[in-house]
């Protein structure tokens, strides 16, 4: 599979060096039809192989071994011996297949079926034909190519593709991702990480189209999946959303219906269009069906590249595969999926995979509190605990809580045949999850059958685990809409019985940090209205963010659990409610509904401490892995929170984990103690900290600077605009803004002395902003003044009250603008540890 990421730029690179070259050669007039483009062909194949593991290497002009001289050929980096090239490669057939070229005026398919290619494909199997505007794969004993790709109908076509910077740049991933598919072809995929590659490159390519095609015959079921998972699939990104859906449940159905048909009838071929009906999950049948059906088919185009998908699939090494593909190997393969089909997508859907040292830990935490705090002998092996992870994902938490299942039922004395199917009751009737996004649906399915089966507890006809695709933060108290959809109604009743009737005793998981497009419906936005009441009237905070989307899950599990009587939340999240001021009233709520909270503070956080301990030394995310190893930026941490019941002395302990090795240390702390808890002290004074503070018992009769100041404090300007309207200049800001508001200078002019000025986002429209801003305001010099952007740094400002030409701007600064005024400067949290003076007196 191709390695990092900076090698599929370098492929891309390539693409467009290659267009560039031809386009070089094409300008002289005095190249010769085919031999003259070899160059840059030759550049562009090699610069693709290099890209790969392992290494392919493109020869130009293969020796004549009984069927002619081919033009080229590819060797994998296996046959190349002790460094040389052509020559000791003589006689070796290459691995990849044979190439051939011709002139742009002759056709792609009149060239794979010409009698010089069948002689080609006798001999070495695999030819890739090319006329240098488009590129087809043919294997022998295959009718047609194995794949294709035109970049222009002709050769006039080609050269005015050529000379448009926007058609080359449109046709550079398409052309790096065909080569990559065509010279990693009779490869053996063995990997996950292989097989994930290849999935995704196709998906990939069926974005593309999607991005171009009408979906009208899908308005039934885009309407369907809006109303089962109340989501929002308007404007630009939820329709992105839309479309990334249909084509994961279309690629992750094919994926996961071969890999259990392979489990069990390998000697049989596959049908990619019989898929869905090997997973013996209704709402996916549903789903897949609808769009594999020929009607849909014709309208999204993506049949072809479903037939190469499946073809790629039946050339894995089965054996290879399925012993790679056991227990984490998920990590491996669904995240490698979403990362290489849509980076930005999977960023947004916060799809990073839980470190199994991290499951194994607040699995075993669970377990452990619900012995000594609740007094369930059995645990999670208990009958009567009913657990759900919210947000499930690829199922990470409910394999590992099967698996402790299991342990503490092998560890009693009469395991048999009957304690197995109580291992698969567990699966099917009280261990729930929920989940929003069809292919880790499909793939926490697979994972949880597989985990049965390994235990002798296979689920056998219509059984399967108690996982629902529905949205796990709305519907709780009230009714959603009738669906027309069989098979999600179906599902949507199933999840709306747990929602409503389960007597939840364990909550856990690690629900997603931040809201993805189409998440803002009433309800769920509702969730956190609690914990925004007084915020502003008890506890003067006026701004303030609870909008990340693990607060919603907090909310849901807190009031659950509260209903429920007793019971325990264990969440992996951002640690911002720790302590942050804005979530006084959430952790005023927490503590009055739980009774023991232990908080595992992880860090690893980048703008607080720098992703550094306090020793300085590297402090990485929890998340960090060998396919992520930036992890994530903001710092996070573990609650186990247990409401035991009346008559218990709340407990609030905490402890730190800190460097690379936390991971490690976090598991080894089940039996060895770890770093030692410290007991936090939450009050009104300290704004219900979880963490430990550290002060006299003096400090809180203190004065307050909010006591020193005849006006209460307020916010000064928020600019966000790059420091375009602050300088240390005079004179040059003078300029610039002046010619922000000089209606007789372009918008392109002004973007040439700042671009901040004309930038988008953070509230500002760009040229829009700049039109309704001459239309209203113009430009004054007394508007520059002096300003102390830090201690220390005084510099000059345009200070206006004018929104959006900043971002927020302070009108409560400029009432107080007087010479006889002094300000007190300070913020109420620290940005970072260690930051020195936190004040600046004026």
């Amino acid at each position: 599979m191709p390695a990092a990421k900076s090698k599929h730029q370098t492929a891309e690179s390539a693409v467009l060096a290659y267009f560039a070259e031809v386009r070089a050669v094409q300008a002289t007039g005095a190249g010769v039809a085919e031999t003259s483009y070899y160059p840059a062909l030759f550049g562009l194949l090699s610069a693709v192989g290099a890209s790969l593991k392992p290494r392919v290497h493109a020869v130009n002009h293969l020796a004549n071994l009984g069927a002619g001289i081919p033009d080229g050929g590819f060797f994998d980096a296996s046959q190349l011996q002790r460094g040389e090239d052509a020559e000791a490669l003589k006689g070796q057939l290459p691995s990849r297949g044979a190439l051939e070229v011709k002139s742009p005026a002759e056709a792609v398919a009149d060239i794979g079926t010409g009698k010089q290619v069948a002689k080609y494909l006798d001999l070495y199997g695999l030819v890739l034909v090319t006329n240098l505007r488009g590129f087809a794969l043919y294997k022998k004993g295959h009718v047609g190519p194995l794949e294709s790709l035109e970049l222009a109908p002709s050769a006039d076509a080609f050269r005015a593709l050529l000379s448009s910077e926007s058609g080359r740049a449109a046709l550079a991933a398409p052309l790096a991702e065909f080569l990559t598919r065509a010279l990693l072809t009779n490869a053996p995929l063995t990997t996950p990480e292989g097989v994930a590659w290849f999935l995704a490159s196709y998906a990939r390519e069926a974005k593309h189209r999607l991005e171009r095609a009408p979906l009208s015959e899908l308005a039934p079921l885009r309407k369907a999946l809006s109303e089962a998972l109340d989501l929002s699939f308007e404007g630009e990104q939820g329709e992105r959303f839309f479309r990334a859906t249909l084509v994961q449940t279309l690629w992750y159905g094919l994926f996961s219906g071969w890999l259990l048909h392979t489990e069990k009838t390998p000697a049989q071929p596959f049908n990619w269009r019989m898929a869905a009906w090997e997973l013996h999950l209704p709402v996916m049948q549903g789903l897949f069906s609808q769009l594999a059906n020929p009607s849909a088919q014709r309208s999204l185009n993506l049949t072809d590249l479903l037939d190469r998908t499946a073809a790629t699939l039946e050339r894995v090494n089965l054996g290879a595969f399925s012993s790679r593909f056991q227990g984490d190997a998920v990590q491996y393969f669904y995240e490698p999926f979403l990362a290489a089909y849509d980076p930005e997508l999977r960023k947004q859907f916060g799809v990073w995979y839980t470190p199994a040292d991290v499951v194994e830990y607040m699995v075993e935490r669970v377990d452990q509190s619900l012995r000594e705090d609740l007094g369930l002998g059995l645990g999670l092996a208990d009958p009567s605990v009913y657990v759900l992870d919210p947000a499930t994902g690829t199922g990470s938490y409910l394999t590992a809580v099967l698996g402790r299942i299991e342990r503490t039922l092998r560890a009693q004395p009469d395991w048999d045949d009957a304690s197995a199917e109580e291992l698969k009751k567990a699966a099917t009737q009280r261990l729930f999850g929920f989940e929003i996004m069809p292919a880790p649906y499909v793939i926490a399915h697979m994972r949880m059958g597989q985990r049965l089966a390994r235990s002798g507890a296979a689920l056998e006809g219509q059984e399967r685990a108690a996982i629902y695709l529905t949205n796990a933060l709305t519907n709780w108290h009230s009714a959603p809409p009738r669906l027309d959809m069989p098979e999600l109604q179906a599902e949507q009743d199933a999840a709306q019985h747990v929602k409503q009737n389960q007597p939840i005793l364990v909550i856990l998981g690690n629900p997603p940090y931040s809201a993805f497009v189409g998440t803002s419906q009433d309800e769920e936005g509702g969730l956190i209205d609690e914990y925004k009441q007084g915020l502003v009237r008890e506890w003067g905070i006026k701004k303030f963010n609870l909008d990340d989307l693990y607060v919603r899950f907090f909310r849901v599990a807190e009031r659950k659990i509260g209903q429920t009587g007793r019971g325990i939340v264990c969440f992996i999240s951002p640690y911002s409610y720790l302590s942050d001021p804005s979530f006084v009233v959430m952790r005023r709520k927490l503590l009055g509904q739980f009774d023991r909270l232990s908080i595992d503070n992880l860090n690893g956080d980048s703008r607080e401490t720098g992703k550094r301990t306090p020793d300085g030394l590297p402090d990485p995310s929890i998340f960090s892995t060998p396919l992520n190893r930036a992890g994530i930026r903001t710092g996070t941490a573990i609650s186990l929170m247990v409401k035991v019941g009346e008559g218990v002395e709340q407990r609030v302990s905490y402890r730190e984990f800190w460097g690379a090795g936390k991971a490690e240390a976090l598991r080894q702390s089940l039996s060895a103690g770890g770093p030692a808890y410290e007991q936090a002290h939450p009050t009104a004074e300290n704004r219900y900290s979880l963490k430990p503070i550290a002060e006299s018992g003096e400090y809180g009769q203190w004065v307050k600077v909010v006591d020193l100041a005849e006006v209460p404090p307020f916010n000064g300007p928020i600019e966000r605009r790059g420091l375009a309207l602050i300088d240390m200049d005079e004179s040059a800001l003078a300029h610039r803004v002046g010619s922000y508001f000089n209606p007789e200078i372009d918008d392109a002019t002004v973007d040439s002395l700042h671009p901040k000025l004309m930038m988008t986002g953070n509230r500002i429209v760009g040229s829009d902003a700049r039109r309704k801003l001459l239309a209203e305001h113009t430009f004054s010099a007394e508007n520059i003044v002096r300003y102390p952007f830090k201690p220390f740094d005084v510099r000059h400002a345009y200070l206006a009250n004018i929104r959006p030409l900043f971002s927020e701007p302070s009108p409560q600064l400029l009432e107080h603008r007087n010479p006889e005024n002094a300000f007190f400067i300070t913020r109420d949290t620290a940005d970072k540890a260690g930051e020195g003076v936190p004040f600046l007196s004026r």
